[in-house]
């Protein structure tokens, strides 16, 4: 599938319409819209990131307001916070077994709708999630499209124990750094108490499938950060505004 002649450019634009509205009224508007896919009776999946954070909101004002009825799935504790604070019914995956849709960010995504994630440190989650879920729609900002995957670095879950035997096979493999997320206080920790190593598979992931299947074959890998044939539609806050970009031949 090749990609429109603007895609992935939308980041070279004049933004003087972003400086006038501001990113994070774009983000919130964007996050508002992708509850347009939200309807009474459906088991959501519950992002997590900033993004996110305003679809949240919303699907609690639309509860609180419009009467609906839907429960959550959240795909991390900071998510899980946020929704029980605005009382937003919450299930477990095992509880909800099928979800009708997940609302969730992206580091990057591509024409064929195929992701990275993993910025926000909730990956696996993240996946588990989305994979059980009917469809999924992505709120992003415009420098998240990109022509092709792998300007940002490719987040990996990974064992706490295994972490240096993990990283030593990848960078086998990996023509960039692989680095452990951490600061001076130490490893980052996930919420299933892993680590992550980003690593610069960039500047393109030519084949992100195939590069997916070869990673999670290592072992001590918990999961790795693309996302293939997940999503579904893409909503993105741009220097012209909010568009709604659906996947052709999606499930939306």
């Amino acid at each position: 599938m090749n990609p429109p002649d603007d895609w992935g450019n939308h980041h070279a634009r004049p933004t003087f319409r972003r400086c006038m509205v501001g990113v994070e009224q774009l983000k919130e508007q964007s996050g508002i819209a992708a509850c347009r896919f939200v309807s009474d009776g459906m088991a959501l999946g519950l992002g997590t990131g900033s993004t996110v954070r305003y679809s949240i909101i919303e699907i609690a004002r639309m509860i609180k307001e419009d009467g609906i009825e839907v429960v959550g799935v959240p795909t991390s504790e900071d998510t899980r916070r946020l929704a029980e604070h605005l009382e937003i019914p919450l299930r477990t995956i095992e509880e909800a077994m099928s979800l009708d849709l997940t609302i969730d960010g992206a580091d990057e995504f591509d024409p064929n709708y195929d992701l990275i994630k993993g910025g926000g440190g909730a990956l696996t989650r993240e996946k588990v999630v989305a994979k059980a879920s009917k469809s999924m729609v992505v709120v992003a900002d415009e420098t998240k499209q990109v022509s092709t995957l792998g300007e940002f670095d490719l987040p990996i879950e990974v064992d706490s124990i295994l972490w240096e035997e993990v990283s030593d096979v990848i960078s086998s493999i990996c023509p960039g750094e692989v680095r452990l997320r951490g600061d001076d206080d130490g490893p980052y920790i996930t919420d299933n108490q892993g680590f992550i190593l980003d690593c610069s598979f960039g500047p393109t992931i030519s084949n992100p499938e195939s590069l997916e299947g070869e990673i999670s074959a290592i072992s001590g890998v918990v999961d790795v950060g693309l996302f293939v044939g997940i999503c579904d539609a893409v909503v993105m806050a741009s220097s012209d505004g909010v568009e709604t970009l659906v996947k052709p031949g999606g499930r939306l």
